[in-house]
């Protein structure tokens, strides 16, 4: 059996993680803990490298803290690109001995929602206001608000992780 660690408690995370090993490895169980693992990044980080750092952040405390085969942990930013703002998360995995990063795809973002982030706000907080939901960022997220449900904050998860998973894979293809 396959131990997981999730650098978060967020269900939309967990289920997003176990979905993909499991989906990857072909298992019919896993062993999955979830801790919350702190970003060292602010609350709502606001560029790439914030947004990567917090997820590569969060996985090194997992190892830190716990035992097990793999270690999972994402962290969901923004960015203003030349094409304008959008949103996205990074992904950390690690095992023992190396970490793969990956990266969601881009979901772009109205003005007025980037506006309210660069006032200080997060994101779930602005649209929980804007569409009147409640713990947005532990269902559908923007995502979900945005695609009217056909793409959703775990769905862009679980791709992100299953493509950040290839070196594990495919070990003898990345190392050479």
């Amino acid at each position: 059996m396959i131990k997981i660690v999730v650098g978060s408690k967020n269900p939309v995370k967990v289920s997003a993680a176990k979905t993909a090993i499991t989906e990857m490895f072909a298992l019919t169980d896993l062993d999955c803990v979830a801790i919350n693992a702190p970003s060292g990044v602010p609350e709502q980080p606001m560029n790439s490298e914030e947004t990567r750092l917090g997820a590569i952040n969060r996985v090194k405390y997992c190892q830190q803290h716990t035992e097990a085969d793999y270690y999972i942990a994402f962290e969901g930013g923004v960015d203003r690109f030349e094409y304008g703002p959008a949103t996205f998360a990074f992904v950390a995995i690690a095992n023992q001995s190396k970490m793969s990063i990956g990266r969601s795809c881009h979901l772009p973002l109205p003005p007025v929602i980037y506006r309210a982030l660069e006032q200080g706000e997060e994101l779930g907080i602005v649209m929980d206001r804007l569409f009147n939901t409640d713990n947005i960022k532990q269902k559908g997220g923007a995502i979900g608000l945005l695609t009217k449900g056909l793409a959703t904050r775990e769905s862009v998860y679980q791709q992100a992780t299953l493509l950040a998973l290839a070196p594990f894979v495919h070990p003898e293809l990345y190392s050479r």
